[in-house]
């Protein structure tokens, strides 16, 4: 994951915002309680939650289909700053899109970005790396090949 010094990409806030949609709310509660200069902000959108539908393709790659309904919740800050924030996470948790959504502000800020970067992202998406390897080797241990088994008799 790069990111470019002074200013962001599209690209490069999708990456941030996937890390922060995808780590737990203790998690980003924790990195924001190691953050010494917290900047003020006030709420454009409070947390609310809602429902989306979630669309899925046959196959992969045919045709469209509605899967199902799922629960998300959505948050907009502003810094005193000016920097604007959003997010929305899976869930109803309220703490953990507004978490996202301020790390997302302070992101956008040169003066907290590179910190955040190093001390957050980074650490949150080694974090979830670690455990999606562990979970699929927990998986792995279970698996049955059975073009191996013999059939007796």
């Amino acid at each position: 994951m790069s990111f470019s010094r002074n200013s962001f990409t599209t690209k490069e806030r999708q990456k941030w915002m996937s890390v922060l949609s995808k780590s737990s709310c203790q998690e980003l509660e924790g990195a924001w309680q190691g953050i010494s200069e917290k900047p003020d902000y006030r709420h454009l959108r409070k947390p609310e939650t809602g429902i989306i539908m979630v669309r899925a393709r046959a196959g992969g790659s045919g045709l469209r289909f509605n899967f199902g309904e799922m629960t998300v919740t959505r948050c907009t800050v502003k810094t005193d700053e000016g920097y604007v924030g959003c997010a929305y996470v899976m869930g109803r948790d309220h703490r953990h899109a507004e978490l996202a959504a301020l790390f997302d502000a302070l992101l956008q800020n040169s003066g907290y970005k590179l910190k955040i970067l190093n001390m957050v992202i980074l650490k949150l998406k080694e974090s979830r790396e670690k455990r999606k390897e562990e979970i699929s080797k927990k998986s792995a241990a279970t698996k049955v090949d059975f073009f191996t088994m013999v059939r007796g008799d």
